[in-house]
């Protein structure tokens, strides 16, 4: 079916979204692969795998803070109906990869580096040396921070990547420098430094009114109420050294992109209160410096958008995740081109 007609199915997916979920989705999430492998420091990392014998192209796809791999069946159904293998990564310290705490509620990472080098060991087991014939990224907020880093040091690795609103910096209640001081401070106090960041606390649900993520009703009940029913999967606020660790990292991805040579196609949501935009938009104009511009020059902007742009009401999902498909397409058809080309000469 051509994109043009399948995404008019997908803007009226939430009219039936309780048929949707409860068949056809249900039915693809009970084919799911799930496995794991030992991380950095033999912290458990889990991931789930959806596969067919007549794909020969994958997406990986790289979550955000808190969240797991069972929160995105939808978006892996979309993606493997379009031809795709899907896999979701659980990171450390949440979902149900290893915790490093004895507080499993507490959001944290010794390194933020150990992200990185978990995802570069999931990339080696899975699609190195594998029959795929196109290999492709897809990443959410702290998801696209470790792709990135991934990337400046493996910029051949996939032939494309897609970002929806990567955490290029934190949106936060106060200046940057004193977002610095306050956590290098707390970084020298054993109790301070693992504890929750000021202002968070343990995970409780939030009613859809006063949540920042979306504006789909649906689609935030549904993740909610994962995280209801499934405990063990549940992360809270961050510790101070995670914020410390994040806040470096970020600074160190604008700081490095122009190592970065993968075609990047980076979603922009208009009215994220959780990443900080004019960080994404730094990011572009760095890598454009630099001779390999974003796609497009610049973010695209999700006009309307909250933070979880592919957990979003209909119509701007399906903005988003058509943008992010004919991108995969159009690298496909570049890589084609040119091995055509390497062929001719």
């Amino acid at each position: 079916m051509p994109l043009e007609k399948k995404t008019e199915n997908w803007l009226t997916r939430e009219a039936r979204f309780a048929a949707f979920a409860n068949g056809p989705l249900l039915d693809f999430w009970q084919q799911r692969e799930e496995d794991e492998f030992s991380g950095v420091d033999n912290v458990p990392i889990r991931y789930v795998r959806f596969r067919s014998p007549h794909h020969n192209k994958v997406v990986m796809l790289v979550p955000g803070r808190i969240e797991s791999y069972v929160k995105y069946p939808e978006v892996a159904f979309d993606l493997f109906q379009e031809g795709y293998d899907v896999m979701v990564l659980d990171h450390r310290g949440q979902g149900r990869s290893g915790r490093m705490l004895e507080d499993p509620n507490r959001g944290h990472v010794v390194n933020f580096d150990d992200y990185v080098e978990d995802f570069a060991q999931w990339v080696d087991r899975e699609i190195s040396n594998s029959h795929y014939l196109e290999r492709f990224a897809l990443a959410h907020s702290m998801g696209s921070a470790i792709l990135l880093r991934y990337l400046a040091r493996e910029p051949t690795a996939f032939d494309a990547a897609a970002l929806c609103a990567p955490m290029l910096g934190i949106h936060l209640p106060m200046p940057k420098w004193l977002a610095h001081r306050i956590v290098d401070w707390a970084e020298k106090r054993q109790n301070m430094r693992d504890y929750y960041a000021i202002g968070t606390g343990q995970w409780r649900p939030l009613p859809y009114v006063v949540n920042m993520l979306t504006h789909s009703r649906e689609r935030y009940r549904r993740c909610l109420r994962h995280y209801a029913d499934t405990p063990e999967i549940r992360v809270g606020g961050p510790t101070y050294h995670w914020v410390r660790e994040s806040l470096r990292a970020s600074e160190q991805i604008i700081a490095e992109a122009d190592k970065i040579t993968t075609p990047i196609l980076l979603l922009q949501a208009s009215e994220d209160r959780v990443v900080s935009n004019p960080a994404q938009d730094a990011f572009c104009q760095v890598m454009a410096q630099a001779g390999h511009p974003c796609d497009g020059g610049a973010p695209r902007v999700i006009k309307g958008a909250r933070h979880e742009i592919l957990f979003e009401r209909d119509k701007l999902r399906v903005e988003a995740l058509s943008a992010i498909l004919r991108f995969f397409a159009q690298h496909h058809q570049l890589s084609v081109d040119a091995d055509a080309n390497s062929t001719r000469g």
